[in-house]
């Protein structure tokens, strides 16, 4: 590739970089740009001094006259004075716009994250979500204006000094100039060495949120496995993997320093050594070659340690790139432009050769078809791993069929808002996630808009009027993250309160109550039953005492339909698939007459 295409792909990265910003700048582009164009006078005036020097050096340290040039200091302390106030007005207006910028792309990741579709969590830890979404999205900001502000001022600072140096000596300039391309060569390279280390840092740094994240929620499984000593190795193999990837970066980037104050000496160097020469020749005044080696000096100095920002500046372009894989990622759920709408369910449920894969040709469910007509309660039964709860997925659209269709009063589910279709399904899981606050702000998530009698009606059919009553605060008892203050019974009829707000004409039951003791089996089961009512339900249970009456059973046995029926039709079956798991739990009562 030649040097002309790769400093084009170079500067297309630039502005791509920074074009794909602009809508979260626009906003307040006026503020943005007046705290750049700041940085134009403060880079500027970093001449002053050593433009001033040359009349000074050349009266008063010369010529042993103070007539004329007397002035100076105070010009040097105002032009200073004024530089230190525009300095402060700059980084003032820069925190403001970058607070502004990374609460822009914060929200607007967080929207992202929230129409992402669940199969993207099933392949990302928590850790990495929290790192791409958050880190990288501080990252992108403060990169992208500090590094924007520093560069238009060293840019203006330069263009200034070098015009000082054009004034006081073209041919020192020459020199200097010619130094001053070898000593930044090197800052090319930089993207390249660091871009490998920054995936693999970006990578580890989320897996220690990821345990973080796992020691908090798992304390009591860590107590009680006493794994403290696993957890503790694990997480220093993680650190380790960190320094050793933070000493990585410095060896690789390292070494641009000290070779730039190797070739910035020699071109002081030369400076001096050329410059004492021109004076001696009377080309140029000692005035001229103290503002010349003034301004060389503040041309070059920042540049000794420039290595720092450009590492800086190349982790803010691939924090960008990776903000941007995320808000440009296409969901794998598409939405019609003008979805058919869904107020109600009047017929019923459909399945039509149904598959299902979550990797591409490895069938998880293959060929279902299934009719579920309003008001039935259909269960789905089988071993563990067949394919139930996949199915039920299906319907809310968790995922898309791969082949065949879900008809929902004879419109494909695909055909519909996922908001339509979603409003009118209330699923209750195993273990059903309770957010941070209280009782009621949960119960609210099924109605936001419920009276306080529609919730009490809610908390008596979820049979959880006698705990609320219970409680000091009642129904405004705060409960914890994820409900930790509730026991597993009490978790799932809050749940299905929230589910009796939502009023949504299908149920789903995704083994509601297969994680709970007896008693409290019996009381959330009564607590379904109300919710069952007057129903299109689904329910998964491996007891099967609590789906013998169902209206029909469906066994699901290694992702197909086996056997579909009531429970007498099943349990007639010689030999037949849901009568064999019937055996496993229950004696089979048809076995002691034969």
């Amino acid at each position: 590739m030649s040097f002309d295409l790769k400093k084009k792909i170079r500067r297309n990265q630039f502005v791509v970089n920074y074009g794909r910003m602009w809508p979260f700048i626009k906003p307040f582009w006026l503020t943005a740009l007046f705290s750049l164009l700041i940085c134009v006078p403060v880079g500027g005036l970093d001449a002053v001094i050593a433009l001033f020097l040359k009349p000074y050096t050349d009266v008063v340290i010369v010529g042993k006259n103070m007539e004329s040039p007397w002035y100076i200091p105070l010009l040097i302390v105002g032009f200073t004075t004024v530089q230190g106030l525009l300095n402060f007005g700059g980084a003032y207006l820069n925190a403001w716009v970058g607070g502004r910028l990374t609460m822009g792309l914060k929200q607007w990741l967080y929207e992202k994250l929230l129409e992402i579709e669940p199969a993207f969590f099933d392949k990302k830890t928590s850790g990495e979500v929290m790192y791409r979404f958050n880190s990288d999205a501080e990252l992108a900001c403060s990169g992208l204006l500090g590094n924007l502000k520093s560069f238009i001022t060293r840019i203006c600072s330069s263009i200034a000094l070098i015009g000082v140096l054009l004034y006081n000596s073209w041919q020192l300039s020459i020199v200097a100039i010619l130094i001053l391309v070898v000593a930044i060569a090197p800052l090319t390279k930089v993207k390249r060495l660091l871009k490998s280390l920054v995936a693999r840092n970006t990578n580890v740094m989320a897996q220690v949120n990821t345990t973080y994240n796992e020691t908090f929620s798992g304390n009591r499984t860590i107590a009680a496995y006493n794994l403290q000593k696993r957890q503790k190795t694990s997480f220093d193999a993680l650190v380790s993997d960190v320094f050793s990837l933070t000493v990585a970066m410095v060896r690789r980037t390292a070494w641009i320093s000290p070779f730039m104050h190797f070739v910035i000496s020699i071109g002081l160097g030369l400076a001096i050594a050329f410059g004492s020469w021109l004076i001696v020749q009377g080309q140029i005044t000692p005035g001229n070659f103290v503002s010349f080696l003034t301004a060389l000096l503040m041309l070059y100095t920042p540049l000794k340690n420039i290595s720092n920002v450009a590492v800086a500046v190349q982790n803010s372009f691939l924090a960008i790139e990776r903000v941007f894989e995320i808000l440009e990622r296409p969901s794998e759920l598409v939405e019609k432009e003008d979805p058919q709408p869904l107020s109600d369910v009047k017929k019923g449920v459909s399945f039509e050769n149904v598959s299902f894969a979550y990797t591409q040709g490895v069938d998880v469910l293959r060929d279902i078809n299934l009719d579920v007509k309003v008001g039935e309660m259909i269960a789905l039964v089988g071993n563990s791993g067949g394919g139930k709860s996949t199915l039920v997925s299906l319907l809310p659209r968790f995922y898309d069929v791969s082949r065949g269709s879900i008809r929902i009063d004879g419109v494909d589910v695909r055909d519909m808002s996922l908001h339509d279709l979603r409003q009118n399904i209330a699923v209750v899981f195993q273990d059903n996630f309770l957010f941070d606050g209280t009782i009621r702000e949960n119960i609210l998530l099924g109605k936001p808009e419920a009276s306080d009698e529609e919730v009490a009606q809610a908390l008596e059919r979820a049979c959880l009027t006698e705990f609320i009553v219970s409680l000091e605060n009642g129904v405004d008892t705060y409960i914890g993250e994820r409900g930790t203050l509730l026991s597993g019974g009490q978790k799932q009829r809050v749940a299905i309160a929230r589910a009796f707000l939502k009023n949504a004409p299908i149920v789903i039951l995704d083994e509601a109550t297969s994680a709970l003791d007896n008693k409290s089996e019996e009381i959330v089961q009564k607590a379904i039953d109300n919710l069952m009512q007057d129903k299109t339900v689904f329910v998964i249970a491996h007891r099967l005492s609590t789906v013998k009456n169902a209206n029909r059973i469906a066994v699901i046995n290694e992702g197909e339909l086996a056997e579909l029926g009531t429970h007498e039709e099943l349990m007639a079956i010689p030999e037949g698939r849901y009568r064999t798991l019937y055996n496993m739990q229950f004696k089979d009562p048809l076995a002691d007459s034969e």
